[in-house]
């Protein structure tokens, strides 16, 4: 189990299957870093709250929608032109790299919050996607949240 966010993120996307989960559920609108921080809490056996999900969310939303979200649409916005313009595909995978910190920093900042909470308390908790994800719910691929899942618990 990894003891940082951080780390177990980085684990937790580059096994088989999770990459693709995660790219199905934040084409959705779901808040991937917000999922992996919830698949990290119910690795460390959290007890979920309704008073949790809710400061998760008050601290990801903003940094969602003013940092990460901005910086997504201009790479996917030169996607194509960056294809013909090696220029272009150098700035593009500096603005990559920008992204990734910007998660980094939100899994920082969501990592802070839960550190306050205690570990352990809750085995078998498997609530916190499901909670995390409630306000998507409707439009989320329940398969790629499954997925997502499946990966988690053979890590």
């Amino acid at each position: 189990m990894c003891a940082d966010l951080w780390s177990f993120a980085l684990s937790t996307y580059a096994r088989p299957g999770c990459e693709a989960a995660c790219l199905r559920l934040q084409a959705q609108g779901a808040d991937v870093c917000l999922l992996l921080c919830g698949a990290w809490l119910e690795q460390r056996a959290v007890t979920v709250t309704v008073e949790r999900i809710r400061a998760l969310k008050q601290v990801a939303r903003p940094w969602q929608t003013a940092v990460i979200e901005p910086l997504r649409h201009l790479r996917t916005q030169w996607r194509a032109m960056a294809q013909q313009d090696e220029d272009l595909a150098e700035l593009r995978e500096r603005v990559k790299a920008l992204e990734l910190d910007a998660e980094q920093q939100l899994l920082a900042r969501l990592e802070a919050l839960a550190q306050l909470w205690q570990m352990g308390d809750a085995m078998g908790q498997q609530r916190w996607l499901e909670g995390l994800a409630a306000e998507d719910a409707a439009n989320l691929d329940h398969d790629a949240l499954q997925q997502l899942r499946v990966v988690v618990t053979n890590t």
